[in-house]
């Protein structure tokens, strides 16, 4: 699984001018299984994304689409998990 963290680079206002745009593309990924979660920071300075265990390569090809690509630096962390609440048990299999 991946934890994408999203730093914002330009205005805020910049951002939101692309955000229908990155919506489309982050509801795209919900539908094919790749992303779990995402969200906004708070402060407002960027967002995070949760995604299901893929190549980096394709993580990578995924990204490339996004629109904030052009208000937006990326940070990229593998991680397994080991351990979980009982809620969330499904992401170790992920």
């Amino acid at each position: 699984m991946f934890i994408v963290d999203l730093t914002y680079e330009e205005p805020i206002e910049k951002v939101e001018e692309l955000q229908e745009e990155h919506i489309a593309w982050l509801q795209r990924y919900y539908a094919t299984g790749d992303f779990l979660a995402s969200g906004r920071k708070v402060p407002r300075i960027g967002g995070i994304i949760f995604t299901r265990t893929l190549a980096r390569a394709e993580l990578d090809k995924i990204l490339a689409q996004d629109p904030f690509n052009a208000v937006a630096n990326y940070t990229v962390t593998e991680f397994i998990p080991s351990r979980t609440s009982d809620a969330l048990a499904a992401l170790k299999s992920l």
